[in-house]
């Protein structure tokens, strides 16, 4: 149980550091993109977040958020 309880340790400031990194790159596209098509949100957000280092990304998380940024629903 030690061992596991240290692996978590040891991932959780990555995880952060790459959840923050998303939050930016969907904060900065929302900023300047919502209520936009969606394909147009799309392309932006896998921009930015590529940008802030926020991969490798599951497309269908990519997918979800830019129909909520497109509809203005993602906050």
């Amino acid at each position: 149980m030690t061992a596991e309880a240290s692996e978590y340790d040891k991932a959780v400031p990555a995880v952060s550091a790459f959840l923050e990194r998303m939050e930016r790159g969907i904060d900065r596209t929302s900023a300047t993109h919502a209520g936009q098509p969606y394909a147009t949100v799309r392309e932006a957000l896998v921009l930015a977040l590529e940008e802030e280092g926020a991969r490798p990304m599951v497309p269908q998380v990519v997918d979800e958020l830019a129909r909520q940024i497109s509809e203005g629903t993602n906050r």
